[in-house]
C-alpha cells in the first residue's frame, strides 16, 4: 500500500506492541514460513467474509511463493507499524504488506525484487467539487494511515492538519463520518474502496510518488532472499503471477 515510511520502527515504544502479537519462533527448518502482514489493506491483504481466512493479492502471491519453495505459509496479522520490528526481533521470517521499498527501510531489512508498482492518490467527498489537486488541500484536515508514505506526503501540505489512523479501514471510516476533508492513500487501496461502494468519495488528480512494493526479510538473510526472488521469477515465468494479478486487478501487469 504504496506504503509506508516507518520511522517509528526503531523506537522502544513500538517494540512494546509485540506483547499483543501471538507468534511462534520462525521455523523455516520445519518447512514453515511465518509471514507478517496488516490485514486492513484491501485488495492486497484483508479478512475474507468468514472473518478467519486472510485473502488478497499479497496473500495469494506469498502462498504461491511458499508452494513453489515447499513451505507451508502461516500468516501473522499485526499493525503495519509492527512489521519491521517483527522481522528484526525474529517474530516472523518475512513480511508482505504492500510495503514500499525505500532507503530508510533498507537500513533495517532487505527487500525482494519489486512485485507491484503503486502510487498515492487523493480522495475527497463527492460533494467537494472544488478540490482539483494537492494544492487545494492547504489548510484542510487530511486523513492518513500512520507510518505510510501517504502520511508523510500529507505532512508536506502547508498548514494542513494531518489526522492519522492505525489502518486504512479506520481512515476510511473517519472519512465517511466527515471527520476529515480528504484522504491520501495508496491508489489501488482507495480505488478498491470506491469500487466496493465507497460512493462518498472521488479520486482527485494523477497518482503521486510512484513506488514499488517488495517482500521484506531480515537484514542479511541472503539465503531466504534468494529463495523468494527465485520463486517470484518462476511464478512470473510460468504465468501464475499473471493469473493472480488478473484475479485482483482485472488485467495482466
Amino acid at each position: 500500500m504504496f506504503r509506508r515510511n516507518l520511522l517509528a520502527c526503531v523506537s522502544a515504544a513500538l517494540l512494546l506492541s509485540f506483547s499483543t502479537v501471538q507468534a511462534k519462533s520462525p521455523t523455516l527448518e520445519d518447512g514453515v514460513l511465518l509471514v507478517g502482514t496488516d490485514s486492513s489493506f484491501a485488495p492486497f491483504e484483508f479478512l475474507a467474509e468468514d472473518g478467519k481466512e486472510f485473502t488478497g493479492f499479497d496473500m495469494d502471491l506469498i502462498r504461491a511463493i511458499g508452494k513453489q519453495l515447499g513451505y507451508k505459509v502461516v500468516i501473522q496479522n499485526m499493525g503495519f507499524d509492527a512489521t519491521v520490528p517483527a522481522l528484526r526481533t525474529g517474530i516472523v521470517d518475512a513480511v508482505i504488506a504492500g510495503m514500499t521499498i525505500n532507503e530508510k527501510r533498507k537500513k533495517f531489512v532487505d527487500f525482494s525484487d519489486p512485485y507491484y508498482t503503486s502510487g498515492l492518490i487523493i480522495m475527497v467527498p463527492t460533494t467537494d467539487t472544488t478540490t482539483k489537486s494537492i494544492k487545494d488541500l492547504e489548510g484542510k484536515k487530511i486523513g492518513a494511515q500512520i507510518g505510510t508514505t501517504g502520511m508523510f506526503r500529507a505532512e508536506q501540505v502547508p498548514n494542513a492538519k494531518v489526522v492519522t489512523f492505525a489502518n486504512a479501514a479506520e481512515t476510511f471510516l473517519e472519512f465517511q463520518n466527515g471527520g476529515v476533508d480528504a484522504v491520501i492513500q495508496d491508489f489501488p487501496v482507495v480505488a478498491y474502496y470506491v469500487a466496493q461502494g465507497g460512493n462518498r468519495g472521488r479520486l482527485v488528480g494523477p497518482k503521486m510518488q510512484a513506488e514499488e512494493y517488495g517482500i521484506a526479510v531480515p537484514k542479511g538473510n541472503a539465503e531466504l532472499l534468494k529463495q523468494i526472488n527465485g520463486a517470484l521469477a518462476e511464478l512470473k515465468k510460468n504465468g501464475e503471477f499473471g493469473r493472480i494479478y488478473k484475479k485482483w486487478f482485472g488485467d495482466e501487469q
